[in-house]
C-alpha cells in the first residue's frame, strides 16, 4: 500500500509539474503576445503620426530620394492650429500605454518620441511659429540650403522652379504670422535685429544670375539635353526675377518699417506672454531635463571655477607673466594667432579635420560612410553667423572678419563641427537600419553634448599641439559653461546686454565680434545654449561610470559606438542604455 501511495504520489508530482509547466509556458505566451499587441500599438501610433508629418512637409519623405519638394510646407495659423490638435490627440494616445510593457527596444523609442511630440506640441500652444527667426538664422536665410543640394534629373530641377514660384506664398504666410507674434509682443528682442536684414538684401537688390536660387543651374547634369538644360535656365530665371526678388524685396519693407521697429525692447523670455511658463518649456526642450533655471545658473558657475583653474595651469605652461584678462588680450591681439587670407583658415580647418582620421579607429568601431566638404559660411549670412556649423555632408567655416577667428581656437571648433563631432554623429546615426524614421530628429542637449565631449576628447587623442591651442578647448568649454550662467541670466535673471557680453569676455577668449553675435543669438533663442554643456556633462559622467564600473574591460571605443548608436536621443535616455552596456560587460552594439 504505502508502494501504491509512492506511486501515485510520484504520478500526482509528475502530472502537477506538467501542468505547472504548461501554466508557466501560457502565462509566459501570454505575456509575449500583451507585449506585442503594446507594441504593435504603439507602432501604429508613431507611423501614422510620422505619415501625417511628412505630408505636412515637416519631415522628408521617405520615398523623396532627391529632397526636392515643388511647393515649400503650409504655415498659415489655421493649419498650426490643426497641428496643435494634431499633436494633442497624438500626446493623449501616447500617454494610454504603459511604456514599462513595451519590449526594450519600443521602451527606448517611446522615450524619444514621446519628449519629441511634447516639444513639437509646446512650441505650438506658445505659438513658436509667430517667432520664425532669430539672431542666428531666419525662415528666408534657410531656404539657400535648398540651392546647395545635388540635382541630378530634369524632374529635380522642374520641382525646384516650382518651388521658387511658390517663396510668395510663403513669405506671406510667414509675414502674417510675425503680425501676430508682433501684436501681442512675442519677438525677438529689437536690438538682436540690427543688421540682420542684410541677407534680404542681398538677394532684393541682385540680378536673378548673381542670386544663390539660380546656383543649380549653372552648372546642369550633361544627361539632361542642352535644350531642355536652356529652357529650365529661363524657367528658373523667370520665377526668381517675378516670384522670389520681389518676395524677399517686399519682406524687406515689412522688417524696417513695421517688424523691427515694433519688436520687443525685453530681452528676457520671461517678459514675453506666459513668459515663465515658456522659458521652462525651452529648458524642458532643449535640455531634456527638469532642471530649473536657478539650477542651472549654480551649475554653470560651478563648472566655470573648475575650468579657470584649468586655464591657470595653462597661463603656467607658457610661463605667461600677468592674469587672465591679460592673457586673454595677449591671446586676441597677437597676429600670430590669427590667419592672413580665407584660404588659410579653410586650409587649417582641413588639416585639422585629416588629423582625427589618422586617429579615428583608436577611437571608434564603426566610422560613417558619408564624408563631409569644407565650405566657407555664405557672404551675406557671415556677419551675423557663428564661428562654424557642421552636419551631413558640410563643415561651413566664417571667413569673415579674420582678426576675430582665432587659430587657437580652430581644433576645437573643427572637433565640434566636422568630426568626430556633428558632421560624423549624424552620419552615424542615419546609416543605422531598422529605426523608425522620427528617430532622426536632432535632439540638441545629446547631439551638442556629443559635439562638445568631442572637443575634450581631442586632448586624449593628441589634436592638440600646443598649448595655446589647449587653451583654445578650455576657451571653448568655457564660452559653453559660460552659456549655462548666460542664458539663464538674460531670460531669467534680468541680466543685460552689456553684462552677458562682459561675463563672455571676461571669461572666454572669444573674440568681441564673436562675443557679441553670440549674446545676441542667446537672447533671441532662448534655452538652445543650455543643451551643449549639460549633454557634455551627461556623457563624460556616462563615461566615468563605466570606466570605474568596469576597470580593465573597459574598451574605449566600444562605449563611443554604444553611444552614437543611439542616435539623438533624451538624456535620460542615455543613462539607461550606459548601465545596460555595464551590466552588459562593456561589449559594444555591433
Amino acid at each position: 500500500m504505502k508502494e501504491m501511495n509512492a506511486a501515485m504520489l510520484a504520478a500526482c508530482l509528475l502530472l502537477g509539474a506538467h501542468v505547472g509547466a504548461n501554466a508557466g509556458a501560457n502565462a509566459v505566451a501570454k505575456a509575449g503576445a500583451a507585449t506585442k499587441s503594446l507594441d504593435d500599438q504603439f507602432r501604429a501610433i508613431y507611423t501614422q503620426e510620422w505619415k501625417w508629418r511628412q505630408s505636412q512637409r515637416l519631415e522628408d519623405a521617405e520615398d523623396d530620394t532627391s529632397g526636392i519638394r515643388a511647393t515649400l510646407p503650409k504655415i498659415d495659423a489655421p493649419t498650426q492650429l490643426a497641428r496643435q490638435r494634431y499633436w494633442e490627440e497624438t500626446l493623449r494616445r501616447l500617454d494610454a500605454i504603459d511604456e514599462k510593457r513595451l519590449s526594450a527596444p519600443e521602451r527606448i523609442n517611446y522615450a524619444v518620441y514621446r519628449a519629441q511630440i511634447a516639444a513639437l506640441l509646446d512650441n505650438q500652444r506658445f505659438r513658436e511659429y509667430e517667432k520664425p527667426l532669430n539672431a542666428d538664422s531666419a525662415f528666408w536665410s534657410n531656404l539657400t540650403y535648398e540651392a546647395r543640394k545635388t540635382f541630378r534629373t530634369a524632374a529635380e530641377y522642374r520641382a525646384y522652379v516650382a518651388q521658387l514660384n511658390d517663396v510668395p506664398r510663403y513669405f506671406n504666410d510667414e509675414m502674417a504670422n510675425m503680425r501676430a507674434g508682433l501684436a501681442r509682443g512675442f519677438t525677438p528682442p529689437k536690438v538682436t535685429l540690427q543688421g540682420r536684414d542684410g541677407s534680404l538684401v542681398a538677394v532684393a537688390d541682385a540680378k536673378p544670375e548673381d542670386t544663390a536660387f539660380f546656383k543649380p543651374f549653372k552648372d546642369m547634369p550633361a544627361t539632361i539635353p542642352a535644350a531642355e538644360q536652356a529652357s529650365l535656365r529661363e524657367a528658373a530665371l523667370a520665377a526668381i526675377r517675378t516670384a522670389v526678388i520681389p518676395a524677399h524685396a517686399a519682406l524687406l519693407k515689412f522688417m524696417r518699417e513695421q517688424y523691427v521697429p515694433g519688436a520687443t525692447d525685453n530681452l528676457a523670455a520671461q517678459r514675453l506672454p506666459d513668459g515663465k511658463a515658456y522659458y521652462q518649456s525651452k529648458i524642458v526642450e532643449f535640455t531634456t531635463t527638469n532642471l530649473t533655471a536657478d539650477e542651472i545658473h549654480n551649475i554653470g558657475l560651478a563648472e566655470m571655477a573648475k575650468i579657470r583653474a584649468e586655464m591657470a595651469q595653462v597661463m603656467k605652461d607658457v610661463k605667461f607673466d600677468g592674469d587672465l584678462p591679460a592673457f586673454l588680450h595677449f591671446l586676441r591681439t597677437d597676429p600670430r594667432f590669427y590667419a592672413k587670407t580665407p584660404e588659410e583658415l579653410l586650409m587649417r580647418a582641413a588639416w585639422i579635420a585629416k588629423k582625427f582620421d589618422g586617429k579615428a579607429e583608436q577611437y571608434f568601431g564603426r566610422l560613417p560612410r558619408s564624408r563631409f566638404a569644407i565650405i566657407p559660411v555664405p557672404p551675406e549670412q557671415a556677419p551675423y553667423y557663428t564661428s562654424g556649423r557642421g552636419g551631413p555632408g558640410v563643415y561651413l567655416v566664417n571667413t569673415y572678419n579674420l582678426p576675430a577667428r582665432a587659430l587657437y581656437s580652430l581644433p576645437a571648433l573643427t572637433l565640434h563641427e566636422s568630426a568626430p563631432g556633428h558632421a560624423f554623429q549624424m552620419p552615424v546615426a542615419l546609416e543605422q537600419k531598422g529605426r523608425p524614421a522620427f528617430r532622426n530628429a536632432y535632439i540638441s542637449a545629446y547631439g551638442e553634448g556629443w559635439a562638445l565631449y568631442s572637443e575634450r576628447l581631442g586632448t586624449e587623442m593628441g589634436i592638440y599641439e600646443t598649448p595655446y591651442e589647449v587653451f583654445g578647448m578650455l576657451s571653448y568649454q568655457a564660452w559653453r559653461a559660460s552659456r549655462l550662467v548666460v542664458d539663464t541670466g538674460i531670460h531669467a535673471k534680468g541680466w543685460t546686454r552689456e553684462q552677458a557680453q562682459r561675463y563672455l569676455m571676461e571669461n572666454t577668449a572669444l573674440s568681441r565680434h564673436e562675443v557679441e553675435t553670440e549674446v545676441d543669438r542667446y537672447i533671441s533663442w532662448p534655452g538652445q545654449a543650455l543643451s551643449y554643456y549639460l549633454g557634455e556633462m551627461a556623457i563624460i559622467d556616462a563615461r566615468r561610470q563605466a570606466e570605474a564600473a568596469l576597470g580593465a574591460k573597459f574598451d574605449i571605443r566600444a562605449f563611443h559606438d554604444t553611444v552614437l548608436e543611439l542616435g539623438s536621443v533624451p538624456l535620460p535616455v542615455l543613462k539607461a542604455r550606459i548601465e545596460r552596456f555595464i551590466a552588459e560587460g562593456g561589449k559594444g552594439p555591433y
